[in-house]
């Protein structure tokens, strides 16, 4: 059956087998797998490695039939990028979530794939069902991308939509969809509290996205209780390393120094795979309390988040060794990973290193309720009081 939210949607049971198939024979997802995996061996003899990637991928999804199939065959490869990843994963808050209810939960965004991958990961393993996925479809290029993404339950943000009457009708359909996940098809829904990544380490809810949740609100529907009818909860990650923190700084002094960044070829892929299997060190997953107020603004319902995720998230050493450095102190490491973070520092260009200093030091400002650092040339771009 037909619905107007087909070109969005996660795919359905019947819709796997062919679209699973495709998937596996795509020549460009051969290409990009290899030049993940063995990047000197794709460059030089791709006739070799891609075939072989394909007959993986054939073994890895044999007997997949349903939405349900697909992915169980993914929690191996997610469990041996953890266990390389991360050297702890704390789960806290699900003992005060309902597994038979539906949730939006509304996370703060450090990485692409693995902020969802583990939340899905947390979800699985207390018992819950897994989330759909909130999917900007400028991450989904290839077809290959899309494919994947949405047998693994993700939905489709088109972002990329020209011109402000079909920019309006994506974010209505976009809000429909998100209310009858919630409350007809008694799914959780994951999306991040802003378009892109926190690159400076300071979270913030963009209320343009809790004005997208309310466009499907009827007239005669009072905001506050729309708003409590989609179960909002606040989920906060917290990582003692970003791998992609180095990227992430190069990205802010080219914004500020030069007005923009231009991406290289096939960054978003290098990017992606630096995200999953770099080091994180101690990751801590909260999940917060389910929004209940009268809120009578977007901006309320943005700030109520805000509140939850700033004083959820976890300071680690590595946050307080920034934010010391950059006050002029020379503070000794206090574990493996303060090493680290400093041997990255001091290897990075001196005009990177106050943007990767404050990806960490920005924590501990979030977290006392402080304003984020800021770049002199930002500070000389904002008007004077």
């Amino acid at each position: 059956m037909t619905t107007e939210f087909d070109d969005i949607r996660p795919y359905h049971d019947d819709e796997v087998p062919a679209i699973l198939k495709a998937t596996v024979n795509d020549v460009e997802l051969h290409s990009a797998i290899g030049s993940w995996l063995a990047p000197g061996v794709n460059r030089k003899a791709p006739w070799l490695i891609r075939p072989l990637v394909k007959l993986a991928l054939k073994w890895q999804f044999r007997g997949v039939r349903r939405v349900d199939d697909f992915q169980p065959r993914l929690r191996g490869f997610v469990k041996r990028i953890l266990d390389k990843s991360v050297s702890d994963l704390q789960v806290r808050g699900l003992d005060k979530l309902d597994p038979n209810k539906a949730y939006l939960f509304v996370s703060n965004h450090r990485d692409i794939v693995m902020d969802p991958a583990m939340v899905n990961w947390a979800l699985y393993h207390a018992g819950f069902q897994t989330v759909r996925i909130a999917i900007g479809d400028n991450l989904l290029s290839k077809p290959f991308a899309s494919h994947l993404m949405r047998l693994n339950k993700s939905f489709i943000v088109r972002r990329s939509v020209k011109g402000v009457k079909a920019k309006w009708q994506a974010a209505q359909t976009l809000s429909r969809y998100i209310h009858h996940c919630i409350t007809v098809d008694n799914a959780n829904v994951w999306i991040a509290q802003r378009e892109g990544r926190a690159k400076d380490g300071y979270d913030r809810t963009n209320s343009a996205v809790i004005n997208m949740f309310s466009l499907s609100k009827p007239a005669d529907r009072d905001f506050a209780s729309y708003v409590r009818e989609l179960n909002i909860v606040p989920v906060c990650i917290s990582y003692e390393l970003d791998p992609l923190d180095l990227a992430k700084a190069r990205e802010l002094h080219a914004q500020e120094q030069k007005g923009g960044y231009r991406k290289r070829a096939h960054e978003d892929i290098q990017s992606i795979a630096r995200g999953m299997t770099g080091w994180k060190g101690r990751v801590q997953l909260t999940f917060g309390d389910v929004l209940d107020g009268d809120f009578e603004s977007d901006e309320a319902v943005a700030k109520a988040i805000d509140e939850q995720v700033h004083q959820l998230y976890r300071v680690f050493e590595t946050n307080d060794w920034a934010y010391a450095t950059l006050n002029g102190e020379t503070p000794a490491p206090a574990n493996a990973e303060v090493e680290l973070l400093a041997k990255r520092v001091g290897s990075a260009r001196d005009a990177l290193k106050p943007y990767l200093l404050r990806q960490y030091a920005n924590a501990v400002r979030m977290k006392r309720g402080e304003t984020p650092l800021v770049s002199a040339v930002a500070e000389a771009s904002e008007p004077t009081q």
